[in-house]
């Protein structure tokens, strides 16, 4: 996993979220940060715009820590690429 993506996802989650960047680590559990549900959803919809992806809902429902949504988005931009380039 590339640190540019660590570090673009942890920008989003700290930004939606409203709390300094350095809180948010790849080791930080949702319940630490204080996000809900309804925090997901609204970071969910920043990383699908960040990373212009497509994120599925009954994927998110398991991921519980900022290392799992860094593989998720990591597996979708991954897949996303590879599409692009299969299309050329």
């Amino acid at each position: 996993m590339s640190d540019e993506l660590i570090r673009r996802v942890l920008k989003v989650m700290a930004t939606s979220k409203r709390i300094p960047l350095e809180t948010v680590t790849i080791d930080s559990e949702f319940q630490q940060l204080g996000i809900d549900s309804m925090d997901a959803v609204e970071i969910l919809f920043a990383l699908e715009n960040e990373f212009d992806i497509s994120i599925p809902d009954d994927e998110v429902r398991s991921v519980r820590n900022v290392r799992q949504m860094c593989e998720g988005v990591e597996k979708l931009v991954a897949a996303k690429s590879a599409d692009a380039a299969a299309g050329q």
